[in-house]
């Protein structure tokens, strides 16, 4: 089984790569869409802005990548990764996202509290799904950032978190998954976390 790990550029794509090695997967980091075309699963990672992520995603063809094989490989977005998952963000100029998930990503409501929002919290589980398996009701999860998407259905919703403000941080719909947070950085409930997404691509197959 391999999973591509979507390299445009922004992020720390090691860190993604060396997680997944150790829950026993194929890691397989690429710029080239026809070679991720062919993995069983898709994680598109991502650190920095919006706008700039996406001209980088439509740059190399991971948009038309990302959407045809949606339906029918798994696919994990990353923090930025999982902003992009969704129709627009107001970051910056503005732009329009991979349209997967309806809703805008929009500026942290922090209720005063410093931003962007570094640290650990824990997520709560809105609802039951494979990639959550044995994760607990509330573990904790590494987060840096100051964006957080707002889904137009709830029930996109599968996790969230609170800081200053309780906010979605983690989403799916079918078997597109993403987090907020970053698993890669979240120690053993990040590494089970990849480790359901992998049995989950591994099923797929």
């Amino acid at each position: 089984m391999r999973i591509a790990i979507l390299d445009y550029g922004m992020g720390n794509l090691r860190s993604v790569e060396k997680a997944l090695e150790r829950v026993g997967v194929d890691a397989d980091r690429t710029a080239d869409a026809d070679r991720a075309r062919e993995a069983d699963g898709l994680v598109l990672p991502g650190v920095g802005a919006f706008p700039k992520a996406m001209s980088k995603v439509r740059e190399l063809g991971f948009d038309e990548l990302v959407a045809e094989r949606s339906s029918e490989v798994p696919v994990l977005g990353i923090c930025l990764g999982m902003q992009l998952l969704f129709e627009s963000s107001s970051e910056g100029e503005g732009a329009t996202g991979l349209g997967l998930l309806p809703g805008e990503v929009k500026p942290l409501s922090a209720d005063g509290l410093k931003v962007p929002h570094i640290g650990w919290s824990p997520v709560r589980w809105r609802k039951e799904t494979p990639v959550t398996a044995d994760l607990g009701e509330a573990p904790p999860f590494y987060f840096v950032h100051s964006f957080a998407p707002a889904p137009a259905e709830n029930e996109d919703i599968l996790g969230t978190a609170a800081y200053g403000e309780e906010f979605a941080c983690a989403v799916s719909r079918g078997t597109v998954y993403g987090f907020q947070f970053h698993p890669e950085k979240s120690s053993g409930a990040g590494l089970g976390l990849l480790g359901n997404f992998a049995r989950i691509c591994g099923d797929a197959r």
